[in-house]
């Protein structure tokens, strides 16, 4: 066992503590401390799982939200913790790829695994971007393809420079965490990427508001001891190395898992396909990094470590269908979007068809109007009430969240 001593029994309930009185909802700021574990971990633990099938504990993260719901504010903390750690590389915000790849090929570090004595040589760097479609750019496809690459963490990366010379990068490990709203989501991916490639890969964080008001929000004592301990913590955790070995019961919930994984679905939208492709490996890396959180340092997974890194993704998925709502080929995808929503938030069981009209005048001419009403209600989702010498009625019935509204009948 690596003796590290740690001041907290758990690094993600230690950071959940100090950032408590902060108003982003509590999924964003858990993932930041997810991703602050990951980014100290680096490319120096794995788990070899068979041959040629190695995990490592880099995870892309993207906390999806409207404007001000706390992307940025619960990233922050997680990156003033990292930034006190000099070992934790991290990338540019906006950058070229040129430059991104410089900044990589720099990050080389030379590592000895705690229990082999065995050199290490690896590429490892966190990418913090609170703007990630700024970062990503738009339809920028070579980037996209870029970060799919070191998504897979390869031994070697090799690549073209301007001078037309070929070099590589050794030991790539790529952690990645940004926020964005869903229009920029839209506006950003090209439609024939989500539900493959890049989109595959990221773990969508999806919330619509703030946890809670904090007007006033004071620096406390016991907030700037948790951080004192935070910091401590997170060094000792990039001090890990080795391999990952696990116990019997984890290998029996990791079968169950499999299984599950197979058969249950969270979703049924060809734009998660790559998603779920992939949610055993997610699971596999956030099993190491509920590990490190919880100060154990033998290099052991348990079946406790992987039932909770099976709810966190768990958790995560109940809204994560929510990210590509309003995103499609047709010219009336966006628009049925903002639609769902004002109706979803209009709070009346039958809406004028004026009160919508005047909503969207903007946005939305008659024509335009009477297509999205007609397909929601080709759809089942409302059904449109036409009356004579008055107003045309929209009624709910079902919206797609799941859940079916019971009305009265329009008067």
């Amino acid at each position: 066992m690596q003796k590290l001593n740690r001041k907290l029994p758990s690094w993600i309930d230690g950071f959940m503590l100090y950032t408590e009185n902060s108003e982003p909802p509590i999924l964003f700021r858990k993932w930041a401390a997810i991703s602050a574990i990951a980014s100290a971990l680096m490319r120096k633990v794995r788990v070899e799982w068979a041959t040629d099938l190695i995990f490592y504990p880099n995870l892309y993260i993207v906390l999806v939200g409207p404007t001000a719901t706390g992307k940025g504010t619960a990233m922050a903390p997680a990156f003033n913790i990292i930034d006190e750690l000099p070992a934790i590389k991290i990338g540019a915000q906006a950058t070229s790829l040129q430059a991104l790849i410089r900044r990589l090929k720099e990050t080389n570090l030379t590592d000895i695994d705690m229990e082999t004595g065995a050199q290490l040589y690896h590429s490892s760097m966190t990418i913090f971007s609170e703007e990630f479609t700024v970062f990503l750019g738009y339809h920028n496809r070579e980037l996209m393809a870029t970060l799919c690459d070191w998504y897979d963490c390869k031994n070697k990366w090799r690549y073209d420079t301007i001078s037309r010379n070929k070099e590589e990068i050794i030991g790539v490990w790529v952690n990645l965490i940004g926020g964005t709203t869903p229009d920029l989501i839209q506006s950003s991916l090209p439609i024939e990427s989500i539900g493959g490639g890049l989109t595959g890969r990221i773990i969508f964080v999806f919330e619509e508001k703030k946890e809670k008001l904090v007007p006033h929000p004071i620096k406390t004592e016991r907030e700037l001891e948790l951080r004192k301990m935070l910091i401590h913590d997170l060094e000792k955790i990039s001090l890990l190395s080795g391999t990952f070995r696990w116990t019997e019961g984890f290998a029996d919930l990791w079968t169950d898992w499999c299984h599950e994984c197979e058969n249950s679905p969270p979703f049924y939208d060809s734009k998660f396909d790559g998603y779920l492709g992939r949610r055993r490996p997610h699971v596999m890396k956030l099993a190491m990094i509920v590990s490190a959180s919880h100060g154990q340092h033998d290099l052991i997974l348990s079946s406790d470590d992987l039932t909770e890194a099976i709810k966190l993704l768990k958790e995560v998925e109940v809204k994560m269908g929510l990210v590509f709502r309003g995103v499609g080929k047709s010219d009336l995808a966006g628009q049925m979007h903002k639609t769902i929503a004002f109706l979803e938030n209009s709070r009346m069981k039958e809406v004028p068809f004026y009160y919508f009209a005047r909503h969207f005048g903007n946005d939305m001419d008659k024509v335009m109007m009477d297509r999205v009403l007609i397909t929601l209600e080709s759809m089942n989702r409302i059904k449109l009430i036409h009356r004579p010498m008055a107003d045309d009625i929209i009624k709910i019935l079902d919206l797609g969240d799941g859940s079916k509204i019971e009305h009265t009948k329009a008067t």
